[in-house]
């Protein structure tokens, strides 16, 4: 099979890079740095550099966006940087795989499905919905094969900065509190970041994907305050948690950028936040691994590292 190129060297992309593996996929991962991504050919190289990135990615069977930018400078820099990959692809033969989360629908009443129209207003929200839009434009015109992969909040192997990573399962383990958001009664769907990445590549080698986004799969929902509790019991640990509210968000971000971002999507721990993954089930299979496997491999992996 021909080379696969992850664009981004974070969590996404290592759990891309396990899947390709597994089905002997060679791959190249492309980041500012050339990071070092174990099962991967590594380049450094601006996704910025149009002229640059079309070398690297002439032939490819896909290519998969996952970088971004500092989550506080998405409106000032995704755009351009979609906008490079884009014309590195434009007119080839090679799958554009958009790494996505669910920013773009805004705060939804009900099960989130593929069906909602896009209508975020928020500073990343909007940017989400009108990046998926320029793609599907350039997908609609025959001029790009872009499909995109949507995922929950998303934790794992490397999952660090997430809102289940470092600041929730360090001091979980070592028996302290979890820093939490929201209602601790309110249902969730939690990604696994394994999942994710097995799923992209399975949009990556399947036509059917093509031209639309879909929703990644998950384990079914379970309040915020039972992912603590499972999360601990297989810790072997007391559940306890500290929520960071509102104004705790509004006093860090004065001080981290990334912080004063975090109350637009708010809503997502306040209130039921289920996704509706049944189409990619339908179509691709329902790989979604069980809750307390994801948690057993997470705690093992945070313990170890």
């Amino acid at each position: 099979m021909s080379n696969h190129v992850v664009l981004g060297a974070g969590p996404v992309c290592r759990a891309i890079v396990q899947s390709l593996n597994s089905r002997q996929i060679e791959v190249t991962v492309v980041s500012r740095t050339g990071t070092e991504v174990s099962g991967a050919r590594s380049i450094a190289a601006s996704v910025l550099d149009t002229d640059r990135l079309r070398e690297i990615v002439a032939g490819a069977g896909a290519v998969y966006q996952a970088c971004q930018p500092e989550y506080h400078r998405w409106p000032e820099e995704f755009p351009a940087m979609q906008d490079s990959i884009v014309r590195a692809l434009r007119g080839s033969e090679t799958v554009l795989v958009a790494v996505e989360n669910l920013y773009g629908y805004g705060n939804v009443k009900g099960p989130i499905s593929q069906s909602l129209p896009l209508v975020a207003t928020g500073r990343k929200g909007k940017v989400r919905s009108d990046l998926w839009r320029s793609l599907e434009t350039e997908s609609k015109a025959g001029r790009l094969k872009a499909t995109a992969g949507r995922a929950s909040d998303f934790f794992g192997p490397y999952a660090e900065g997430s809102a289940v990573g470092d600041r929730f399962f360090l001091p979980l383990i070592a028996g302290k509190k979890a820093e939490v958001m929201g209602n601790p009664d309110a249902l969730h769907s939690y990604t696994y970041v394994k999942d994710f990445g097995e799923a992209l590549v399975r949009l990556a080698l399947d036509e059917r994907s093509l031209g639309r986004a879909w929703h990644v799969p998950n384990a079914p929902a379970v309040s915020n305050k039972k992912f603590l509790e499972m999360a601990a019991a297989i810790a072997g640990v007391k559940p306890q948690s500290k929520n960071l509210g509102l104004a705790k968000m509004k006093i860090g971000g004065l001080f981290i950028p990334a912080a004063r971002e975090l109350p637009e999507v708010l809503y997502e721990f306040k209130e039921d936040f289920v996704v509706d993954h049944s189409d990619y089930a339908s179509t691709f299979g329902d790989h979604a691994t069980p809750l307390n496997q994801s948690l057993s491999e997470t705690i093992n992996w945070w313990r170890s590292h």
